[in-house]
């Protein structure tokens, strides 16, 4: 088999994940067709490692669930790229213990620095992963649509826990350890050393509309979703922010 990459992921796309296909897209144009070496830190099932793999490039899950990865495996193999897709049992939070220093192109960790106990860790490990010059898919939660959003349900206090929280907390139930603002997000990557080239609102509205509403024209809502992600105040309403960053 041909080990190099002649065309950018294409997946199904949707409202929900347009934006950072976009991003992800214009790096593997940007690497000109080379193969890339891809990590995904809670990849689960593959949504995103699927498609990155049929486009020519060896992807690595890292997943803590038996289950999530024994179902990207079963995709992995549907779709024909089983080789190119590795699953390894494991959680962002022992990213150091399983990956080698500087062996990587590309990392995605989407939805992981919310639930790990030590973000700043995580994001140390990942650094370190990456080869100079590569990249960083981060998906986080943010902070200002979650307190919208249960303010307008009609929880105001706790959106006002969310507002008070230093950690972006709704209260001792809450799902999430931690929700991010560009802000706060940021300052952990540039922590880490990593320059952060993008920022993008990832489902601006498509939490917010009725399913009616989002299936009577899917084209224009994932067009919206596209114009709006990366115009504040937009941006930072957007149910996730998606940053894209580099190392040196």
């Amino acid at each position: 088999m041909d080990s190099t990459s002649t065309r950018p992921a294409r997946p199904l796309v949707t409202a929900r994940t347009a934006a950072v296909w976009q991003v992800l897209r214009r790096e593997q144009e940007r690497q000109d067709g080379r193969e890339l070496t891809v990590l995904d830190v809670g990849g689960g099932t593959g949504g995103f490692a699927v498609p990155l793999a049929e486009a020519g490039h060896r992807v690595t899950v890292v997943d803590a669930s038996p289950d999530a990865l024994a179902a990207l495996d079963r995709r992995a193999a549907d779709a024909g790229v089983a080789d190119r897709v590795r699953a390894v049992q494991g959680d962002g939070d022992a990213l150091g213990g399983l990956v080698a220093p500087g062996s990587v192109d590309l990392i995605l960790c989407h939805a992981v620095l919310e639930v790990v106990d030590e973000p700043t860790e995580v994001v140390a490990a990942i650094t370190a992963a990456l080869r100079p010059g590569g990249a960083l898919s981060l998906l986080v939660a943010g902070r200002a649509a979650a307190v919208l959003g249960r303010a307008v349900n009609g929880h105001l206090s706790a959106a006002a826990a969310l507002v008070d929280d230093p950690e972006g907390r709704a209260g001792p139930r809450d799902t999430l350890r931690r929700r991010y603002d560009a802000t706060s997000a940021t300052a952990l990557l540039t922590a880490a050393g990593l320059t952060v080239e993008e920022i993008h609102g990832v489902r601006v509205l498509a939490d917010l509309l009725p399913a009616a509403v989002v299936e009577s024209d899917p084209q224009l809502l994932l067009d919206l979703e596209l114009s709006l992600a990366t115009q504040p105040p937009f941006r930072d309403i957007a149910a996730q922010l998606h940053l894209f960053a580099r190392r040196p």
